[in-house]
This record gives structure tokens, sequence and C-alpha cells, in this order.
């Protein structure tokens, strides 16, 4: 779907956007504090001496429950879609495959996984979102196997992985500005808005997006014509000297944060599902900051070799 225009694209998006909405997410709430709760509680019982990695263990697991639940992936298939979507995202890295080859086999698994969800779904309806995109009638017609396929990894991958990685930087950054944390933590209600915005725009987890010039046009003195790929720089925008007053420091009270073209930049492809990693992260950190109030970052971050994603793939923490 993010290759597509509309008015496709607008249809498309449609059939999902209301699962989505703020008004959607702030109905799942008691479902993600119920989630980042039991997170937490299982996170203390299974590490009594107080030490774990915080990408798989605390920043990967929120957001990889909560789609999986509104997909209707049942619990126990979570820890291979995480895997799943690693490869994905991680093409180019050894640790989880560097050929083409390594992403079609995945991209396969996972299509093949999505048809017998999807199928199952049109015979046994849910209230899920794969129930509602394999009964929804676009243009006259369901879905094919291909556009629902492509649909469901798209919203899986893109569902955790980002997310993910705002929660893993946001974790690297209060631990490397403790009075950051400590204004946001001590007056977690008025500061969470304008932090969320700002991890998300200091980390910036997507980095760049390609797309075609459609007509000839210029942009700040450069001339652009119809065919040309255009690239997008994310972690560009969000480090604007024009928008933002000291863009490389990090201030969870930053007023402008709310600028930050992490989630895009509007438009219609602007991120589905920004609402939700927006209360996600703050409800992640708020079950820090009331359980865990001394969790930190005790050694240096393991990097995705990626130019697409800003991930981090382990990264050891404490809480004692």
């Amino acid at each position: 779907m993010i290759n597509m225009d509309d008015p496709k694209h607008f249809r498309l998006r449609s059939i999902v956007s209301r699962g989505f909405a703020p008004k959607e997410v702030a109905r799942i709430e008691d479902q993600v504090r119920s989630r980042a709760e039991r997170l937490v509680t299982e996170l203390i019982d299974r590490f009594p001496n107080g030490e774990c990695d915080f990408v798989e263990e605390v920043a990967a697991a929120l957001p990889l429950g909560i789609i999986c639940d509104m997909m209707g992936i049942p619990e126990e298939d979570h820890k291979q879609i995480f895997h799943w979507t690693n490869v994905i995202l991680g093409v180019g890295d050894p640790e989880f495959g560097s050929s083409l080859e390594d992403l079609m086999k995945v991209a396969i698994e996972m299509f093949t996984y999505a048809q017998a969800l999807g199928e199952s779904r049109i015979a046994h309806p849910q209230d899920d979102v794969t129930s509602a995109m394999m009964n929804a009638i676009v243009d006259g017609e369901r879905l094919t196997a291909q556009e629902f396929g492509s649909f469901f990894i798209l919203l899986v991958v893109a569902g955790n992985e980002t997310t993910r990685n705002a929660i893993s930087h946001g974790m690297k950054l209060l631990t490397d500005h403790p009075a950051q944390k400590d204004l946001w933590f001590n007056d977690f209600d008025a500061n969470t808005k304008s932090a969320v915005e700002e991890i998300v725009r200091y980390a910036t987890p997507v980095i760049h997006f390609r797309r075609t010039v459609t007509e000839d046009t210029e942009l700040s003195g450069q001339k652009l014509l119809a065919g040309e790929k255009v690239v997008m720089w994310y972690c560009s925008g969000n480090r604007d000297e024009r928008s933002f007053n000291d863009p490389f420091a990090f201030d969870i009270t930053r007023s402008s944060s709310t600028a930050q073209v992490g989630f895009g930049a509007g438009g219609p492809h602007f991120c589905l599902g920004a609402n939700l990693a927006r209360r996600e992260i703050s409800v992640m950190f708020d079950e820090i900051r009331r359980r865990l109030p001394k969790m930190r970052i005790t050694g240096e971050p393991a990097l995705l070799q990626s130019s697409f994603i800003n991930g981090i793939k382990r990264m050891p923490c404490a809480w004692h």
C-alpha cells in the first residue's frame, strides 16, 4: 500500500483506518495498559537479578503483542512473527540474512501464514482487523490473496518494528540524559505528549522513503523531472534548524516537537498507526516509571546494519 496512489490507496486504507483512529485507540487503552503491566510483572519474575535485553524483553514485546492482537494472531505465533519482521526489515544485516533470497523466503512464509489466517476469517469472522480486511468489499470485489497478503505483511511489520525502535532509542536517550528522565517522570502527565514526540523526532525510526516525480517541478531551486526518483530523508527533516531550535539537543519539553516528521509529513501516506504508536510509547514508559524507575541502559546498543531503519537489535538494561 505504501507504493500505491489514490484512489485505490484511499479505498484500501479506509478498510482498516477505523481500527487505528483516535477513538479506537482510546477503546483499546485498557488492552495496551494490561499488556504493559503483564510485561513488567513477567520481567521482574523472569529476571530476578534485574538485568535483561531491553529490546526483545521490553521494547519489542508491547507493540508486537498489540498488533498481533489487533490482527487476530494467536499468542503462540508471536515469536514467529517477531522473527519474520526482523528478517524483512533486517535484510542487509548478516545476522538476519543479507540476501534478497533470504528476504523472499521469509516473505513467502509470512504470505502463506496470512493466507491461512485470512481464509479462517472468511469462514469464521471475528472482531479483528484480519476479518475486516477479508470481508470488505472494494470496488465491488473482495481483496485478492495478493492484496491481502501484502497488506497483512505491511501492517504486522510496521505495527511493531518502528515503535519497538522508538521505545529502545527512548530508553537510551533517557539514560544518557538523566535530567530529562527526571523532568518527565516527576511530572509525567504534563510532559508525556511532548516527550513522546521528541523521542520519535530524535530517534526517527524510519530513515527515508523514495518517491517518483509525476510532473516536472522545482523544489528549493532544484529542478525535478517527471519520472525521476527522489528520496525523503526523515532524519534530516527532524534536524531542520528552521523547525527546531538546537535540533541536536534532546528536550522532552520542546514545544515544536509536534512538527516532527517521524510518522510522515501529513497527506495520504501519513503513518496509519501513529496514534497507536504514541499510546504504546507513553504507556510503556509510564509502567517503567511506576514500577521500574531505576531502569537504565547498561551497555552499548547493537545497531541494525541498515540505511532504511534506525534499528537497535540488542541493548542491555538493569533496574536494581
